[in-house]
C-alpha cells in the first residue's frame, strides 16, 4: 500500500490536532509557529476550515478556536470505541493514583495506535499524542495487543511487517518468546523501545462485543517505571478489573 499523504489534508488534521493538545484559541502565529508550516498556506487551511464550519475566528482576539462540530463529527467513533466511558473513567483514576501518563491503545493494522491520553507532564505531552502509531511488533503497547491474539495470527502479521519493511525485521521467534512472557505475567513491560529514557508498562482490557480490543497502560521515565513496577502493575489490574466484559 502506498504510503503517499496529500499534504493539504495531512496539515488540516495536523492543525485539528495542534488544537486537542493545546485546548485554547490559538493565533495563526502560533500555529504556523508551532507545527512549522509557511505563513500563507496555514492561513489558507484555517480560513478553508473555518468557511466549512470546522473552526470560528474570534477577531477580538485575532485567534481561532474550534467549533462543537468537531465533537458531534467523531461523537459515534467514541461511542463505540468506549461505549459508556468506563474504560475512560477508569484511566482518569488511573492517572490519579499513580500520577503518570495513561494511554488507551487499538490496533490499526500494523500498529498500535494511541486513542485516548491522560497527561501527567510536559516533556510526555510533546512525544505522546492522540492518534500517534507504534510498531505493532515492538513498542510495548504493541506486545501487549499482540499477546491477545494467536501466534498464527501473529506470524501473518509479521510476514507482512517484514515485507514492508525490508530494512528492519522483525524476529519472529523472538517476538514469540515475549509474547508468551506478556502472556505468562499478564502485563508488557517495554523500556526504552521507541523514546529513549522512557517506557510504559500495558495490560489488556476486557473485550466488549463488537468492540475493538484496547489496551490500558502507564507511561514515564523507565527507571521510576522500574522502582514501581509491582505497584504499578496492581493499579493497572485494578483499574482493568471491574470493566465490563
Amino acid at each position: 500500500m502506498s504510503q503517499a499523504v496529500v499534504k493539504s489534508a495531512q496539515r488540516a488534521f495536523a492543525i485539528l490536532e495542534l488544537f486537542e493538545l493545546e485546548r485554547r484559541p490559538l493565533s495563526l502565529t502560533e500555529v504556523t509557529q508551532a507545527l512549522c508550516y509557511p505563513t500563507s498556506s496555514t492561513a489558507a487551511l484555517l480560513k478553508s476550515l473555518v468557511v466549512t464550519g470546522y473552526l470560528e475566528f474570534d477577531r477580538a482576539r485575532r485567534a481561532y478556536r474550534p467549533t462543537m462540530r468537531i465533537a458531534v463529527l467523531g461523537q459515534w467513533v467514541h461511542e463505540g470505541l468506549f461505549g459508556e466511558g468506563a474504560i475512560l473513567a477508569a484511566a482518569h483514576r488511573l492517572h490519579a493514583e499513580t500520577g503518570l501518563t495513561v494511554v488507551l491503545a487499538a490496533q490499526s493494522d500494523l500498529h498500535a495506535q494511541y486513542l485516548h491520553l491522560v497527561h501527567s507532564s510536559e516533556p510526555l505531552k510533546a512525544m505522546v499524542t492522540p492518534g500517534q502509531l507504534r510498531p505493532l511488533a515492538s513498542s510495548g503497547m504493541g506486545l501487549v495487543l499482540l499477546s491477545a491474539q494467536a501466534d498464527a495470527e501473529v506470524r501473518r502479521l509479521v510476514r507482512r511487517i517484514n515485507y514492508l519493511r525490508r530494512d528492519e525485521q522483525v524476529d519472529l521467534a523472538d517476538l514469540l518468546v515475549r509474547l508468551h512472557e506478556v502472556r505468562s505475567r499478564g502485563y508488557a513491560f517495554s523500556k526504552d523501545a521507541v523514546s529513549p529514557g522512557f517506557g510504559l508498562i500495558g495490560v489488556l482490557a476486557p473485550r466488549q462485543a463488537d468492540a475493538r480490543q484496547l489496551a490500558l497502560g502507564v507511561t514515564g521515565r523507565s527507571e521510576e517505571l522500574t522502582a514501581r513496577e509491582g505497584e504499578l502493575v496492581a493499579a493497572l489490574r485494578a483499574a482493568v478489573a471491574d470493566l465490563p466484559a
